[in-house]
């Protein structure tokens, strides 16, 4: 259902509005990151419930450091938010 670098936006928790990146899917949860409080290296568990799923797909570059996955997520954010 989620494939690695699908972008979902949080509707539950502390982080309730941000936009995060899936890297593993796993039933009925998934593993998320935003290169900030949750990097690469240890992401998130979060319940799929608890995500809205967006249309975009980040590629494995994107995703490769913490450094590229926060740019790509502030690129993201500004653009749904009209501030091109």
């Amino acid at each position: 259902m989620l494939e690695r670098g699908r972008v979902v936006r949080s509707l539950a928790g502390r982080d309730k509005g941000y936009l995060l990146a899936v890297m593993q899917e796993d039933k009925d949860r998934i593993l998320v990151c935003d290169g900030k409080e949750r990097p690469v290296d240890r992401p998130k568990s979060k319940n799929i419930r608890h995500v809205e799923i967006t249309q975009a797909l980040l590629s494995e570059e994107e995703l490769s450091t913490n450094r590229a996955l926060r740019k790509a997520l502030r690129r993201l954010n500004a653009e749904n938010n009209g501030n091109t």
